[in-house]
Order: C-alpha cells, then structure tokens, then sequence
C-alpha cells in the first residue's frame, strides 16, 4: 500500500474560487460540482485561501437575518490552508486526515501552485480498492 499516492487519486480538473467572487456565485459553484470547499486561487493559480460550505453558509445565514447582501469570497475564506503534494502516500494522507479537520485538501506542487484536490472519500476509495485487490491475491 505504500506505493499509493496522491496523484493517482486526487481530480485534476476541481472547482475553484476567486477572492473577489460573490459568495452566492461560489455556493453555485460548490452545489454544482458537489465539492464541500474548494481552493481559493490568484490568477496564477497560486493557493491564496479555502472555502468552505460552511463558511458560506455563515455568511449567507448572517445576510438574510441582516437583509443584507452577501460578501465576497475573502471575506468568508480561511487563508492558512493544509495542503499535500501530489507525491504523498495515501496511507500517510489518511493518518493525517484522522488528526485534522479538512474533508478537501488542496494538492499543490512544491511552490504552492494547485494540481488538484483529495477528499476523504478520495482517500477511503483508495484504500478499500487496494485491500480489495489485495484480498483477491491472496485468496
């Protein structure tokens, strides 16, 4: 199992986010492509952020009460974001996924450029298809 990597697994093609973006715009974005939370990127597709489900709903939550409109993307987003590198074990990935929250992680290069993302069930997938071709082997 160590031979699984992240870059076997994570989608290349995720939706992101742009900090000027209206958050209703994002929130379309997330329903669309049933993400929970995405990257939040600069032109160069460099990571600036992550935003969350939750954080849009928040923010959405705190607008109807106040009849307001909602907020750009930077102002819901949270800007230290756990990441991985594409070269990661998906073992490694998993020990560290039952340590911390995020559900998404961002897969960028060593300059902190983004490739893709993993999520959870990315990771789960991962494993169980390995023990099940592991189990077929052996039996």
């Amino acid at each position: 199992m160590d031979l699984l990597k992240v870059a076997d697994y994570m989608h290349r093609h995720p939706v992101t986010f742009t900090v000027d973006m209206p958050v209703e715009l994002a929130v379309d974005r997330l329903i669309k492509g049933r993400q929970t939370g995405g990257p939040v990127v600069d032109s160069n597709n460099k990571i600036v952020g992550f935003v969350s489900e939750q954080d849009c709903l928040a923010r959405m939550l705190m607008s109807t009460y106040h009849d307001q409109q909602s907020a750009r993307v930077a102002e819901v987003m949270s800007v230290e974001v756990l990441t991985v590198k594409a070269y990661y074990g998906i073992i490694d990935l998993a020990q560290m996924m039952l340590k911390t929250k995020p559900k998404v992680y961002p897969v960028v290069d060593d300059d902190g450029y983004l490739l893709g993302i993993i999520t959870r069930t990315d990771v789960l997938g991962a494993i169980d298809k390995e023990l099940h071709s592991h189990y077929r082997r052996v039996v």
